[in-house]
């Protein structure tokens, strides 16, 4: 073993609900887990202003200090939490061999990856600016907020239906925002978004420009220009919430090759498991759930992976 290489016997690659679960659960089972927080330490969460969903928070809490309570609770039970990104894996033979950017070649028994997935934006200046102040990539999040408000959403596939539906029971109007003239949904979603009488679709828009107020460091979103894409015609809308349903990427590049994948690159885990294809690796959170996508369903996965590691190891 070189002067760069350690072992361990449970790597988390990582942060936010899922890895730092895994952690506390992996820390108390005395595996004596390493974490490696990524490029974004706790992940989508700390993006995300006032998170009401996440039980013992009863008043709610802001999503960078649930994540800093996360964190805290993992390094109580010593785990050993670091900065840094993993960049090369190679899970071909037992032990694993993992580097890391500070140059270290970890030597692990097991693997957790709990790398989450990122939301994709539509890239535009003023989108950036209310991220989190009006600005949300999650509907079930955040749609309680804005209780009998006007609030957008831009998208058209089975998600952007979905969460227009589910956004039209809380909210006074739902605009569905769609560049084409037809949407991507299924049938089946299609009809509800039609059927659904505060749902306005606006067919061939693309938002060009969110407007919003700013006093101070509070901000708010008042409105969107749309631009429609066949005539060029500029439209305002007056809204309160704006609401991005255009996908997510799984952050699973590094692991291609290494375990099986999904064609949209989500990690495959066995079913009522987080084991992947290879005995001794798991995947928890976001960066194998495409379906809920919460807080609350990457820590319970996140759980899992570490009380299936510690069974691993025992056997």
């Amino acid at each position: 073993m070189s002067e760069n290489s350690e072992k361990t016997k449970c790597l988390i690659i990582g942060s936010g609900p899922a890895g730092y679960t895994a952690a506390i659960y992996a820390a108390r089972a005395d595996l004596k887990p390493i974490l490696y927080e990524g490029l974004q330490p706790g992940g989508q969460l700390t993006t995300t202003t006032e998170i009401d969903n996440f039980p013992g928070y009863p008043e709610g809490v802001e999503g960078h200090a649930m994540m800093e309570d996360l964190k805290k609770q993992a390094q109580r039970f010593e785990t050993d939490v670091r900065f840094g990104i993993i960049t090369d894996v190679d899970f071909s033979e037992h032990p694993f061999k993992v580097k890391a950017d500070d140059g270290k070649e970890i030597i692990t028994e097991t693997v957790i990856i709990a790398t989450g997935a990122s939301a994709r934006w539509l890239g535009i200046e003023s989108e950036e600016a209310y991220k989190g102040y009006g600005v949300s990539a999650c509907a079930t999040c955040d749609g309680f907020f804005y209780k009998g408000k006007d609030v957008a959403i831009v998208g058209g596939g089975d998600t952007a239906a979905e969460e227009a539906t589910y956004l039209a029971k809380l909210c006074n109007k739902v605009y569905l925002i769609h560049r084409r003239d037809e949407l991507r949904a299924s049938k089946a979603m299609q009809k509800k978004v039609i059927d659904t009488p505060n749902i306005e679709i606006l067919w061939d828009n693309v938002p060009k420009e969110i407007t919003g107020k700013e006093a101070g460091f509070s901000k708010e979103v008042t409105g969107a220009i749309l631009e429609n894409v066949k005539t060029g015609k500029e439209t305002k809308i007056n809204i309160d919430g704006f609401f991005v349903a255009i996908g997510h990427s799984p952050n699973s590049k590094i692991f291609k090759g290494q375990v099986d994948m999904a064609d949209t690159g989500y990690i495959k885990t066995a079913p009522d498991s987080t084991k992947t294809n290879i005995e001794g690796v798991y995947a928890c959170g976001d960066v194998q759930d495409h379906i809920f996508r919460q807080a609350v369903t990457a820590a319970g996965t996140g759980c899992m992976a570490a009380i299936e590691a510690e069974r691993f190891l025992a056997s």
